[in-house]
């Protein structure tokens, strides 16, 4: 169940991207509303469980996290938090995208090795996130001039597709002491993704309300889901 879940994210998230990946303002309205819920799956679900493993130097793999994402971010060009323009595509190579992308994805399919719930905060954490960077890879591929559904272009979205659930599984023959050290990682790259997106200047430095109001509106889906899962063994990775 998970594994399909994780398939039909990022398919849904190409096929809007495909059919409405001119509306740059929609896909960046998707952006900020799976950030508020990522950065908050972050701190009241993933930070909690990774600082309470009997595990040391903890902290310095949440930081590693950053710095891979960032690392990443010079493939993918920011494909993460919506930085994909179309008059720049040139500047991006699917090889670069493809790898880029199997990386992030495949690492954040680790921690959920043992996960049974197909609702745990962690796992509704990454199909939020799935879905509007997907929307942007859809927008990319099959909105370019000239661009068709060719099979580059089909490859790169079945290898990101597959990436999380094959981490997964890879994740089963891992030694479950790595757990809190992956969990902290993806912690990493998951803050620094929502925390791009959320506090990245606006324009003039004004206050754009319809940008918080989308993250109040990810931050509460996320709260809702927090709640919904908080009494014990349900909703953790084990």
């Amino acid at each position: 169940m998970i594994f399909i879940l994780l398939i039909l994210s990022v398919v849904s998230g190409v096929l809007l991207g495909k059919y409405f990946g001119k509306k740059e303002k929609f896909a960046k309205n998707l952006l900020i509303i799976s950030a508020g819920f990522l950065i908050t799956i972050c701190l009241n679900e993933v930070f909690p469980q990774v600082y309470h493993a009997e595990a040391g130097n903890l902290g310095i793999f949440v930081i590693a996290g950053v710095l891979l994402q960032m690392i990443l971010e010079a493939l993918t060009k920011g494909f993460e938090h919506g930085h994909f323009h179309y008059h720049n595509e040139s500047n991006i190579l699917p090889m670069a995208l493809m790898v880029g992308l199997f990386i992030h994805a495949f690492i954040e399919g680790i921690p959920l090795a043992n996960e049974t719930n197909p609702f745990s905060p962690y796992l509704m954490g990454i199909l939020v996130h799935n879905i509007p960077i997907s929307f942007i890879l859809g927008a990319f591929l099959f909105n370019r001039k000239g661009s068709k559904a060719s099979y580059p272009s089909i490859l790169i979205v079945a290898l990101f597709a597959l990436a999380s659930p094959f981490g997964m599984f890879l994740g089963h023959y891992f030694n479950p002491e790595w757990q809190p050290y992956f969990l902290a990682v993806v912690g990493g790259i998951f803050l620094h993704i929502s925390s791009v997106i959320i506090f990245e200047s606006n324009k003039n430095h004004n206050i754009n309300w319809s940008k918080i109001g989308l993250v109040i509106l990810g931050v509460s889906l996320a709260l809702v889901i927090h709640l919904f899962h908080t009494h014990p063994d349900s909703g953790h990775i084990h």
